[in-house]
This record gives structure tokens, sequence and C-alpha cells, in this order.
């Protein structure tokens, strides 16, 4: 995704381009005039001049969409052929990562004993693939529509590190700015979806799983999970994110959102009062009004809405689990 599309005054060699290929480029002041996005082709490659593709689009136009997929005529910077490329590689990728480390956590996380729970529905695993995957798919058409801003320029990611003014220091503090502002945005944004009047509509269909697998991660409506996912992508139009760590910050919050859908409600000791974990976001999904938060248990402090996990005081689903058994072998 496009940084900040700066041009250079300068006629030192880029750094991307190897020099032997720079030699055969044309000044760089006559690529600019004829290339407004400050690229100019060479032998079928494209180069930036001082910003580049976002680095999944690049690489799938690279190995995948140039020699396989699209005719010569449509060039790697059409505005139509981005936003398809953009498509195809948000939507294989969303559900990559959702089917793929969802299957992972279901059979190697998940405690199976918890499908035993009188509250988990019939047919319910299937009933969470369904959902989660065709609201990924519906999911895209707007996301999509920011990705694409981001590739055209106007957000504020960028790509050479040393160039920035804080440098290493600014990578770090942008990743627990970017762990604050989303874990913020998506309290208020998930608390609003539970308002009586919006509930209903969109987010009621999250919770039909009240004791949810890590396929539940994504079964969303997809308005309403395309708005809690909002903030990731307001982030970068507001404030300065390496791409690479933009990307890594993505599918680290997808993985996230499985997890803490997974059943294992195992905390350390000091964190439990800190981050939402499983325990915490299951007590969601029973008790409804409680534990928003994404990450953190600080916004719901501050609105009032902590609750301290069931399963840790041994009031949880296990031990619900564990009275019936005990009940039934009283009966028999």
């Amino acid at each position: 995704m496009l940084g900040s599309c700066s041009t250079r005054t300068d006629t030192s060699p880029s750094p991307w381009i190897p020099p032997h290929i720079l030699s055969l480029l044309p000044q760089q002041n006559e690529a600019k005039k004829s290339c407004p996005l400050n690229l100019y082709r060479l032998l079928g490659k494209t180069y930036w001049n001082s910003c580049s593709m976002d680095h999944v689009l690049n690489m799938s136009d690279s190995y995948i969409f140039t020699p396989y997929v699209y005719p010569a005529s449509w060039p790697e910077d059409w505005a139509v052929r981005q936003i398809i490329s953009l498509w195809v590689v948000t939507n294989l990728g969303a559900e990559l990562i959702y089917l793929g480390f969802g299957t992972l956590s279901f059979y190697y996380v998940f405690d199976h004993k918890l499908m035993k729970h009188p509250q988990f529905i019939k047919n319910q695993v299937r009933k969470e693939i369904q959902l989660g995957t065709v609201a990924i798919f519906w999911m895209s058409f707007p996301t999509v529509a920011l990705f694409f801003w981001e590739v055209r320029g106007n957000s504020k990611l960028y790509d050479n590190i040393s160039g920035s003014p804080l440098g290493w220091s600014g990578v770090f503090l942008s990743i627990a700015g970017f762990l604050f502002f989303t874990d913020m945005s998506i309290y208020w944004i998930h608390r609003s979806m539970h308002h009586k009047n919006i509930y209903k509509h969109l987010h009621k269909q999250h919770h039909i799983f009240k004791i949810p697998t890590p396929f539940a991660s994504h079964a969303f409506h997809p308005l309403d999970g395309f708005l809690q996912s909002l903030p990731y992508h307001v982030y970068p139009f507001v404030f300065p994110l390496h791409k690479v760590v933009y990307l890594s910050l993505f599918v680290f919050v997808n993985i996230w959102t499985i997890s803490i859908h997974d059943g294992d409600y195992r905390l350390p000791g000091p964190l439990i009062c800190l981050i939402n974990g499983a325990a915490h976001h299951t007590d969601h999904h029973l008790f409804f009004n409680y534990n928003y938060g994404q990450y953190f248990t600080l916004w719901d402090r501050l609105g009032a809405s902590y609750r301290h996990p069931s399963a840790l005081l041994r009031k949880g689903p296990h031990d619900h689990i564990r009275e019936l058994k005990a009940e039934a072998a009283q009966t028999q």
C-alpha cells in the first residue's frame, strides 16, 4: 500500500532499482511528467520513483497476475485492475486466515468437551463457518475500497524506516498506538451494537453462539463485521504506520479474534485483569452486557462493563458441564 508518494529531486541511484536498469531509464523529471504516479516501465517490469506498490499486490502482480492472468494491455497501475486484484487477494487472504487458523485452533486448542454444553446448538460449527465465509465475502467490498484508497497514496503508510522522523522508535510507538486506538474504537462500536435498536438487526447473528468455537470469530452480519474492523483501516489514514507493520497487524488482529473464541480460558495470573482473553469473551457471549473489549480490559473498566471471567471463578461452561454430569450420575 502506498504511503506518501513524495517526488525525488536528486539524481542519486534509487535503492530499489538495479544500476544497470537505472542507466536505461529516462531522467526522473521526464518520468514524472509522463507518469502521474511516479512510476515508469521497462522490460515489462514496474519501478516506483519514491513510493512502492503494496507489497502483497506487487508480489501478486509479479508472480501471478501479470504473467498468467491479465492481458498485456492491462497496465499494473490501472485502477480497475488494482481493484479486481485487491478484491481477489483480500478474499483469498481473509478466508485462508479464517479457515486455516480457525481449523488449527479448533482441532489443537478448542476443548471439544464444550460441545456437550446445553447451549451449544445443533450443527453449530457448520453454521459458524457458513456465516463466517459469507460475511468475509461481503465485507471484502467496502474493505477493498479502503485498501484501494491506501494503494493510491492517500494514507500515511510508509516504506523506509530510516527515512521516517522517529526511525525504529516510531515503529514501536505506532504498534502501541494502533493497539490502543483500535481497542478503544472497537469497544465503543461493539457496545453500540448492543443497543436494542441495532442489536436485533446486526449483532444478534453473532450472539446465537453462546459457547463459541474458533469459527465463530468471523461469524457476523457483514455490516457488523465491517464496522468493527473499521478502526484497523482508519488508523493509517490518521497516523504514520510502516507498511509491513500494517500487514502484520492485520494478520495479527484476525488471529487474535480467533483466539478469543477458542475456549482456552488460561491466562497468566498477572494478565487476567489486563488482557481480554477467551475466558472474558465467552462471558460476553453468555451474559451479553459485559467484556466488549478487543485486546484489553481497560475500556470495560472505564465503561463499567467489566466482568471477571466466570470460568476463572469455577462457574464457567466447563463447570456447568461437570455439574450436569454429576447430576446425571446421581439419577442413575
